[in-house]
């Protein structure tokens, strides 16, 4: 899965509830997510690990013990806003000097013991692959003062048997796989988040049907490349079909897939199940065969868009998002226009859209970062602007038509209004009128702009 970064950083909410002074000082966790999906499924598997080893999670920062960062390194951006997130946390090691902080994460793993020798601050420096250690290591520090680090990928680890602690909520991600095999060019995961292994069908079917059981509405599969997934004879396809006829009251979807992988197979399974989300995430990163050879993405434009093809044949109503890398090394603007020109013709519903951030150990840091910083904002500008063209002329398509919507909580913008989301991604708006968190919801779209649907809720006879 291509990584993603968040514009701001995520604590997490309380987990427990417990009230908060009931709670023992010395054992109440604090954890900040930066990043991705699976970091944020991490996050949760983390706080399981210490829930069970007798801590309290906590949203106060104030009122925590422990602080933890979970991080990511995709982009040299991602990285900065974390150091800089360090040099805040130093007020809260003045104030009180027994305060554990800790990085864990994809930045632990790359930047090891740096983080530990260059910030001061930082006590425990865990990778992806050793959250097991975290009560341990703390418990060593704490008696002897030691700080620790733990960074060792592992080829095993799925953390199955960890029962992760979720916020009470609609929408849950769940975690079927681990790593990467695909060392693109440019990216950093297989080196901070190691080789590919899955977690056993079974594990993943019971944890979805815990979900559903739970009151989850929605639920999000994540894999760094999930159309890897094996177990045992079974791939993707066959997991996806078990788990939607193990819970058939959840809506299940899925990120990210490669198109190398993407089968035809797996889009006819979606076809099959009214529960499977008519929504696919396939990152085509630029349009130019050129670039993608550099890149090591192991397909054409051509294959791109043959699978694009079946998508649309076999999945008429499907939403389409992307990934999307301007600047990469040597592009040239002919490089830059195709891209822009494989955007006309697929017309994703949204993208992800990055400018290229050289990291170290990848293939591509060997090569010449040449594209000047102007020109990599100018045409990630043009991408950003092509594609908001684009989404609005999909939404606006959308007006007259009925949806089903799965309400999620109450607009930030005005308390009698509700968001909810499609089975293609898409964010509605609606008035209240009755409807609450957890409803599923005809709706008929009134109006829309790039970003969001508004509509009215559908009264049942």
């Amino acid at each position: 899965m291509d990584e993603r970064v968040l514009e701001k950083y995520i604590p997490m909410e309380s987990l427990t509830g417990e009230p908060a002074a009931e709670a023992e000082t010395g054992r109440k966790l604090y954890v900040e997510t930066y990043g991705c999906q699976m970091n944020f499924a991490d996050t949760e598997i983390v706080n399981g690990i210490m829930g069970k080893n007798g801590y309290d999670i906590t949203e106060n920062i104030d009122d925590s013990a422990i602080i933890l960062i979970n991080t990511c390194s995709i982009r040299e951006m991602a990285e900065a806003r974390v150091l800089q997130r360090l040099t805040e946390i130093k007020k809260y090691k003045k104030k009180n000097p027994k305060l554990v902080v800790g990085i864990i994460g994809c930045m632990a793993e790359r930047l090891k013991r740096d983080l530990i020798t260059k910030k001061g601050v930082v006590d425990l420096v865990l990778g992806p692959d050793e959250y097991r250690k975290l009560p341990s290591l703390i418990d060593n520090l704490i008696d002897t003062g030691e700080k620790g680090i733990a960074v060792k990928l592992s080829r095993v680890e799925t953390y199955d048997d960890i029962l992760p602690i979720r916020k009470e909520g609609i929408s849950a991600w769940l975690s079927i796989m681990r790593g990467c095999d695909k060392f693109c060019s440019f990216c950093v995961v297989p080196y901070t988040r190691g080789r590919e292994r899955s977690r056993p069908l079974e594990g993943v079917v019971n944890e979805i049907v815990k979900l559903e059981q739970e009151g989850f509405r929605d639920v999000t599969l994540l894999g760094q490349n999930v159309n890897s997934y094996r177990s045992e004879s079974h791939d993707f396809s066959d997991l996806l079909a078990s788990c939607a006829i193990a819970a058939p009251g959840l809506r299940i979807r899925f990120t990210t897939s490669h198109p190398q992988d993407l089968s035809l197979k797996l889009i006819e399974t979606i076809a099959k199940h009214d529960n499977l989300c008519k929504y696919i995430h396939l990152p085509v990163q630029s349009g130019s065969d050129r670039v993608l050879e550099l890149m090591k993405r192991s397909y054409t434009v051509e294959h791109y868009m043959s699978i694009m093809q079946s998508i649309k044949s076999i999945l008429p109503d499907v939403s389409l998002s992307t990934d999307i890398i301007s600047g990469f090394c040597t592009e040239t603007e002919e490089d830059h226009k195709m891209t822009l020109d494989i955007m006309r013709e697929v017309k994703y519903d949204g993208a992800y859209m990055f400018k290229y951030s050289p990291r170290e150990k990848t293939k591509a840091w060997q090569m010449e970062d040449d594209v000047d910083e102007e020109t990599k904002t100018r045409r990630l500008m043009e991408i950003v602007e092509l594609q908001r063209d684009i989404s609005e002329e999909k939404n606006r398509q959308t007006v007259g038509r009925e949806y089903e919507v799965i309400i999620e909580g109450i607009s930030k913008k005005s308390d009698k209004m509700l968001f909810g989301r499609t089975d293609g991604n898409k964010t509605v708006i609606i008035p209240v009128n009755g409807a609450k968190p957890g409803d599923r919801v005809m709706v008929k779209v009134t109006k829309a702009n790039s970003a969001t649907l508004f509509g009215e809720a559908i009264p049942v006879n």
